[in-house]
């Protein structure tokens, strides 16, 4: 007898499988995939690169015949439009025998939209859905955000003393964070597909951008230069925050002016705050004007969904609270 959280406790490992594919399945969703057969797990799958294979098709081929009469946790409603690259997935599960499918949130795309269920229960397939959709769309936030808003989903780092300053009165900023936290910094990194500093950085601290870990150096992000002029070679310029195209995800790195424009904009969805146990006194602020004329604005923002130790410094990440 299945038991009642059962389907819960599949669906978070199948979110969290998700996770794997970001950034790297863009233009598509990330999406995670487990075949599960009389309460054991016999495949699992995440979007390949480029978006291709879906998650579904690579857990199926790794299932083969186990896949008949099994249950399938897919953390985005199957696709149920075919193209040149490959068949729909919700084809795909009928033809293999899935016997039930469990489905964490509703592909807003216009193609599937409800039609990826509906052809499903049509086969005879058991359909559960709505099983953990916002964890889900928290996953696929950078293609959820592209989708719904038609812009990239924001992350804006700041790394701080407590004070609150982000380098010394003359500019002088290594390192005010440890070294545990700028590995974590790097590991953000790997998670966008770009990122962007303002011209005041680039000039005073020629950054590279790229990522340094082992094994993920193939990951640094595309980089963006926040600018009314030309950008260098190797880079993108955009004009203002509204401006940044082409991308799912980016992250905004630095300084206080390029930090401020987009706070100022309301385009960063994530905040994540590194902050060094430090004092420096006179030094140079994280922000500049950021447009906030009441302080009665200010509250009611920003939602803590993270705080962690790194070596000595925290990580707060906060998520902005939107209405819809």
């Amino acid at each position: 007898m299945r038991r009642p959280h059962a389907d819960a406790d599949w669906m978070a490992a199948a979110v969290a499988l998700s996770r794997r594919g970001c950034p790297a399945s863009a233009p598509n969703p990330n999406v995670g995939c487990l075949i599960v057969s009389e309460g054991k797990i016999v495949a699992r799958g995440w979007t390949q690169p480029g978006g291709r294979p879906h998650a579904e098709a690579v857990a199926l081929a790794a299932a083969g015949d186990a896949a008949r009469g099994a249950t399938a946790y897919v953390s985005l409603e199957p696709c149920a439009h075919a193209s040149a690259r490959g068949p729909a997935c919700s084809d795909s599960l009928i033809a293999a025998g899935i016997g039930r499918v469990v489905i964490a949130a509703q592909d807003p795309d216009p193609r599937t939209d409800g039609e990826g269920i509906a052809r499903l229960q049509a086969a005879g397939i058991e359909v559960l859905f709505n099983v953990l959709p916002v964890a889900a769309r928290a996953a696929m936030a950078p293609w959820w955000t592209r989708q719904s808003e038609g812009r990239p989903f924001v992350t804006l780092k700041l790394a701080t003393s407590l004070d609150g300053c982000i380098a010394m009165a003359n500019g002088s900023s290594r390192w005010i964070t440890g070294e545990r936290a700028r590995a974590h910094g790097h590991l953000e990194r790997a998670r966008h597909q770009a990122i962007l500093v303002g011209r005041g950085t680039l000039e005073a601290d020629a950054p590279k951008l790229d990522v340094r870990l082992p094994g993920l150096e193939n990951r640094s992000p595309k980089k963006y230069l926040l600018t009314s002029g030309a950008a260098p070679d190797g880079w993108t310029a955009v004009a203002s925050p509204e401006a940044v195209d082409g991308v799912d995800s980016l992250l905004v790195e630095g300084g206080a002016g390029a930090a401020s424009a987009f706070l100022s904009a309301d385009r960063v969805d994530r905040l994540l705050l590194y902050r060094a146990p430090i004092l420096i006194g006179s030094g140079r602020p994280a922000l500049g004007d950021t447009g906030l004329s009441d302080l009665g604005r200010a509250h009611g923002r920003w939602r803590l969904a993270d705080s962690r130790l790194l070596g000595s410094d925290r990580l707060d990440v906060y998520e902005r609270i939107r209405t819809i």
